[in-house]
């Protein structure tokens, strides 16, 4: 495999040689774990349409609509504030 050079700030590379060391590889094998670790939009986009076919199999038995997802947001964000369980 050929090496190549990656050009950045001086604080970027800095906490790369941390995070490498923490985890006892060296920051090639970071930067590769990284690129490894992170979807791409086309990654993304079919892991979204895989769950959603699940959801609506498993789960709705019909489509997903944008209704299902605003509930969802909203089912987030009253958990995140604490609202869901309440005692109204």
């Amino acid at each position: 495999m050929a090496d190549t050079t990656i050009k950045v700030d001086p604080a970027v590379r800095d906490r790369l040689l941390e995070l490498a060391r923490e985890r006892g590889i060296t920051m090639r094998d970071l930067v590769a774990e990284l690129a490894g670790a992170t979807p791409t939009r086309e990654e993304l986009q079919k892991q979204y349409e895989e769950t959603k076919a699940y959801v609506e199999e498993h789960f709705l038995g019909r489509p997903y609509t944008a209704e299902d997802e605003k509930a969802g947001e909203q089912l987030w964000a009253d958990l995140e504030a604490g609202r869901i369980g309440e005692v109204q």
